[in-house]
């Protein structure tokens, strides 16, 4: 991947420009297990709440290629018999629709990853990119795309507690004082393939 392409997928990540359905992911706390699992269609949320997801999986591709982005390679045997690379794509075949593979990775996730005492979320999203062909002079050939490049995203991003503030709870009809959880931008991500 160069800095061209990585610029383009870095575009496609806004609500009018992704071809994301789905973004699942699930919210893990400090005792390493599932709170919550997220299955969020971007259609039924809220304008602000598709940008919000959009830009946490967006700033997972931030920085710079070879400083804070760097390829992590396969080897020949890794991607014949390897159990990473075999359920990597296997995810990314299912368009993340396969439950059971979701919550494999998640474990597996949970396992490797060690965020100290803080929770975090963990986002995955599928989007397939028609690669637009150059003509001879240059020029984008929108309507003569003949590969598509299909890949998965992942973050895993910090909950921290906020300050304190006093929030309405409208089944309750009552004002509380209550410090909200803040899900901070991404520590660690991957793009696969890359």
């Amino acid at each position: 991947m160069n800095t061209k392409e990585l610029g383009e997928l870095r575009r496609r990540l806004r609500p009018n420009k992704n071809a994301i359905s789905h973004v699942y992911g699930c919210y893990v706390g400090a005792a390493k297990e599932i709170i919550g699992e997220v299955d969020q269609s971007l259609a039924l949320l809220s304008e602000d709440d598709a940008e919000g997801c959009l830009s946490l999986l967006k700033k997972a591709l931030s920085g710079g290629l070879g400083r804070n982005l760097i390829n992590v390679g396969f080897t020949t045997q890794q991607v014949a018999e390897g159990e990473e690379h075999k359920a990597l794509r296997a995810l990314r075949d299912s368009k993340l629709k396969d439950r059971d593979l979701r919550r494999a990775f998640y474990e597996r996730v949970i396992q490797s990853v060690d965020m100290g005492d803080d929770s975090y979320l963990l986002l995955l999203a599928c989007d397939a990119y028609d690669v637009p062909r150059r003509g001879r002079d240059g020029a984008l050939q929108e309507d003569a795309s003949e590969d598509v490049f299909s890949y998965i995203l992942c973050c895993v991003c910090p909950v921290k507690l906020g300050r304190p503030e006093l929030g309405y709870f409208p089944g309750d009809n009552e004002f509380h004082y209550t410090a909200p959880q803040v899900v901070s931008p991404p520590e660690l991500g991957f793009l696969f393939p890359a």
